[in-house]
């Protein structure tokens, strides 16, 4: 079996377990956590651009790890979140690390935001080293050992200001 074969086959596993697990855990601060974590990993570069705005909107319609949450719920939540950080990237980025960060006293909640991001980081089949530091933001505002994860944290260079300008 080649590579893709085996990351799809990899992928689909995590997101049948995740969408069980979202399903015992739906709230609206899981909601909130998983978009604003959605919205990290789609401007992880800076920038959210006019394609991976689209990508992410497919992704949020179409992910049956989503539609535990209902899919217009979920897409509203995660626009607005993407609209903040294309407004102002520090402001929005905190904003949605703030919302985040209400789940950090309930552990299993706040892994099921990190799986998301993950997935999500992951959806491309190119889980890059700027989507890779956003969920090591989101495990290090959690409070959660970046091990559970095989994140290490490590040093890395900040993401530009000004990375607001659309491409």
């Amino acid at each position: 079996m080649g590579f893709f074969s085996e990351l799809k086959k990899s992928v689909s596993a995590l997101t049948d377990t995740l969408t069980t697990e979202l399903k015992k855990y739906h709230n609206r601060d899981v909601l909130d956590g998983a978009m604003a974590a959605c919205a990290l990993i789609a401007a992880a570069d800076g920038v959210v651009s006019v394609e991976e705005r689209r990508k992410m909107t497919a992704f949020v319609k179409t992910s049956p790890v989503v539609s535990v949450f209902g899919t217009e719920a979920a897409l509203k939540e995660f626009t607005s979140y993407v609209d903040r950080i294309e407004v102002d990237y520090d402001m929005g980025r905190a904003e949605a690390l703030r919302v985040i960060g209400k789940l950090r006293a309930r552990p299993e909640e706040a892994k099921l935001v990190v799986r998301t991001a993950i997935i999500v980081g992951k959806a491309d089949g190119d889980f890059d080293s700027d989507e890779k530091n956003a969920v090591r933001d989101i495990i290090k505002e959690l409070g959660i050992d970046p091990t559970e994860f095989d994140f290490e944290e490590e040093s890395r260079p900040r993401i530009k200001i000004g990375a607001n300008k659309a491409r």
